[in-house]
């Protein structure tokens, strides 16, 4: 079945996975790939009324929008009810079943008119209430008290691209039947100026609930942030139900934070959630594992350091990466206090060993979701630049504009290949020229020069034109949007 499913006006690259995740999660294998979309007639693909067809009845669609209510996927859900659990997502405004649309009123009562009326009965009897209520994108909205039903009337208006919004050709007002709303409670909760313990990199709210939908975070999941920082990520999976495990290189923010009493465990204590089942110190470049361990996690989630804000550190030490220096051993009484030795960690290295140990340590169709840094060019990000690995298939990525010289693109990736023996030996020959070409590779890898630099606008002034085209994006698209 066909419904109008209305997103907020945010992140938009993101409101379509989000919802084909969820779809996945609450109606098993195969479901996120079953939803089909396409968009009303005279809309843009930025417009936020999208058509989407569900597998099952409407009970998927119900409960996406409003996934902190929803039960567990496990006992709720079967294949064959889709339609009902789409309120479990961030972005999804509400669900509706159209009754009709039309460019004016008139138009639009008599498409409600047509609308069959064995589907329209079972909500008008005698014995049931209900209310309409009027939205709309950018108008005013009238409210009734407690119906047992909610009809919608939405429209938008003909207006052109420069007013901040998606272009829209023609004037649309639709009319539908509510199967879920979503309630947005959880940002408020969650929004990092009332957390305890963050840091300068710390992931905000809305988006680490949006990342950990798409790792498909639930109970009996078990989720790992290899670069858990202040756990911002480990908190929405644990919101989500799912055991969660963290690791960072910086025995300060794992072991210490601020104090006893304001550091990763205490983000747990204050929003009642499950503790991590352990934090490690542990470095992405040499992973801690013992030989043969693989296929743990079920979802890697997590924001990769790239270096504009804050840079990557591996263990060793410039000496001991050059080779002056041989590896060593902490005496035992220096181990508690002892605070290993780092050099820089290039972007590209650090991507190699995130994949690296996702393809090992992820259970078949876990899902590895992590932010992937990309310089615009005239504009646009270039999805050929994308990192690929044998073991994994992209399932979406979606850019957020950070500002005009770079954006940041969540990539999500499924496992659909074993780890072998080949996809090893590989892995520990590109290892090896990594370290071999270490001081290459932070010069080529060093993004931070590529947002800052003053070459390319000194250039571009040479031949009098702007080293930008700040029409090379639509105005309504930044960072959020």
């Amino acid at each position: 079945m066909w419904y109008l499913c209305v997103f907020y006006h945010r992140l938009l690259d993101y409101r379509r996975p989000e919802v084909q995740s969820l779809a996945e999660l609450f109606g098993g294998p195969g479901a996120g790939d079953a939803v089909e979309w396409r968009m009303p007639e005279n809309h843009n693909v930025d417009s936020p009324f999208h058509l989407v067809r569900l597998p099952g009845d409407e009970r998927l669609a119900a409960q996406i929008a409003n996934r902190s209510k929803s039960a567990s996927p496990d006992r709720l859900i079967h294949h064959h009810s889709l339609a009902k659990l789409l309120l479990a997502g961030l972005l999804v405004k509400g669900i509706y079943e159209l009754w009709g649309q039309g460019t004016t009123y008139e138009e639009l009562e008599r498409a409600v008119m047509a609308y069959p009326e064995e589907r329209k009965l079972p909500y008008l009897t005698p014995e049931s209430t209900f209310k309409i209520v009027v939205d709309s994108f950018g108008k005013g909205r009238v409210n009734l008290k407690k119906p047992d039903h909610k009809f919608f009337v939405m429209e938008t208006d003909d207006y052109g691209c420069n007013n901040g919004l998606p272009p829209v050709a023609q004037r649309t007002v639709f009319f539908g039947r509510e199967v879920g709303a979503a309630d947005r409670h959880l940002l408020p909760t969650y929004q990092l100026k009332s957390r305890k313990y963050i840091g300068p990199t710390a992931m905000d709210a809305e988006m680490a609930f949006l990342m950990a939908n798409q790792g498909l975070a639930r109970p009996g999941k078990l989720v790992y942030d290899p670069f858990v920082g202040t756990g911002s990520i480990l908190v929405a999976a644990a919101h989500f139900g799912a055991m969660t495990m963290g690791a960072d290189i910086d025995i300060r923010v794992v072991r210490d934070g601020r104090g006893p009493d304001c550091n990763i465990w205490s983000n747990f204590e204050q929003y009642k959630l499950p503790e991590p089942l352990c934090i490690l110190r542990a470095d992405n470049n040499v992973p801690p594992w013992r030989p043969g361990l693989k296929e743990v996690f079920d979802a890697i989630i997590c924001d990769p350091p790239y270096g504009v804000r804050a840079g990557g550190r591996k263990s060793g030490g410039r000496k001991l990466i050059k080779g002056t220096v041989a590896p060593y051993t902490v005496p035992d009484e220096k181990r508690d206090s002892h605070i290993p030795s780092t050099a820089p960690y290039s972007l590209a290295e650090c991507v190699h060993d995130l994949l690296h140990l996702a393809a090992r340590m992820l259970v078949m169709g876990g899902r590895l979701v992590f932010f992937f840094p990309v310089v615009r060019e005239d504009g646009v990000a270039n999805p050929a630049k994308y990192p690929e690995h044998p073991c994994f298939r992209l399932l979406a990525s979606c850019e957020q504009i950070l500002s005009m010289r770079y954006s940041r693109v969540l990539l999500t990736m499924v496992k659909v290949g074993p780890y072998t023996e080949e996809v090893q030996k590989a892995a520990e020959e590109r290892r090896r020229e990594f370290r071999e070409n270490h001081h290459k590779w932070m010069e080529e890898g060093n993004l931070h020069s590529a947002v800052f630099s003053p070459a390319d606008q000194a250039a571009a002034a040479a031949d009098g034109k702007p080293a930008i085209d700040r029409d090379s994006k639509p105005k309504y698209r930044g960072k959020y949007v």
